[in-house]
């Protein structure tokens, strides 16, 4: 979705992509790119781009970042896709030069936000770079906010599961939720240092209100960024629980194992003493024999349980 916006006195306008006639227009004019991966790009026009800013304008990675040359300056933002995408990276990279009364804009993949900034200049909202600039910064702090606390709700949910029936699924969920905090505060800490020093930037192109719309999604930002280490710490501190409710559940079923077997050692004893093929067994030949070993079977079964219930050894 590549375009180019131009506002007018009265409307705003869409251009051809590429016309080299977009240089010479009066007034506010947007350029927006989408490329392939290691696609170059004719940005190069009467209006020049100095050669750093143009390299981080066509680079295949990037990170979130604010960087002023002269009375311009590189923005590089990240924020959900419109989309789904097979990369690894969570969030999408929109990154922009701006000058004066020209932005240059390119994204490998469209940024979810970028449709609801492009009908705010269609609607006449945004009239000169800092506003265009502003809109991404709180458009995408918007979106990212719902999807931040939805991470920190799942993680209560899994606060309040804490129990041995749920040990595995819930090892399952917490590692998802870890992963998935690290991967959106990756750009997350960036974006809200790249917008903090947006906001303070010299140049005349960003006014006093913009300055606070930005500052405002800085600030949100920042909040995401602890929630999203508070989310990285509950979960570690989740996952340690989990793995000593996983070591009492084993140690309490070796425990009963152990009981077991301690109650049928004796037993096992007597019988195979009793059971030997031999001459000289007592009371070998009565008909009440049997049930005598039986009874003392049982009687020694239950002292030994008692002894261990006595013990305090089958205490969960």
């Amino acid at each position: 979705m590549s375009f180019v916006l131009a506002v007018g006195e009265a409307s705003v306008r869409e251009l051809p992509v590429g016309d080299p006639a977009v240089a010479d227009q009066d007034g506010f004019v947007w350029e927006h790119f989408e490329l392939a991966a290691g696609e170059r790009i004719a940005l190069r026009r009467r209006e020049p781009i100095p050669e750093v800013a143009l390299a981080a304008l066509a680079a295949t990675e990037t990170r979130p970042r604010c960087d002023q040359f002269g009375d311009g300056a590189l923005v590089n933002l990240r924020g959900p896709a419109l989309e789904p995408g097979t990369d690894t990276d969570r969030l999408v990279s929109i990154r922009i030069w701006t000058r004066h009364d020209r932005v240059v804009s390119v994204s490998r993949r469209t940024l979810s936000a970028t449709p609801d900034v492009v009908a705010a200049m269609r609607a006449g909202e945004l009239t000169d770079p800092g506003d265009l600039v502003a809109a991404f910064a709180r458009r995408i702090s918007a979106e990212l906010d719902p999807q931040i606390a939805a991470l920190g709700d799942r993680v209560d949910e899994c606060e309040l599961q804490m129990d041995q029936s749920a040990i595995y699924q819930l090892r399952r969920k917490i590692a998802a939720n870890r992963s998935e905090a690290i991967a959106f505060r990756r750009f997350i800490a960036p974006d809200r240092d790249a917008l903090g020093t947006l906001a303070n930037l010299q140049v005349d192109w960003l006014s006093d209100e913009d300055r606070l719309h930005i500052r405002e999604a800085a600030d949100r930002f920042a909040r995401m960024a602890e929630e999203l280490e508070a989310v990285r710490e509950r979960s570690a501190l989740l996952h340690e629980q989990l793995t000593d409710l996983r070591a009492e559940v084993i140690d309490q079923r070796s425990l009963s194992i152990a009981v077991i077997a301690f109650i049928f050692l004796p037993l096992t004893f007597i019988t195979g003493l009793l059971g030997m093929n031999v001459e000289g067994i007592p009371f070998a030949a009565e008909p009440w024999a049997f049930w005598a070993v039986l009874l003392l079977c049982g009687v020694i079964g239950l002292a030994v349980f008692g002894s261990f219930v006595l013990g305090n050894w089958l205490r969960r």
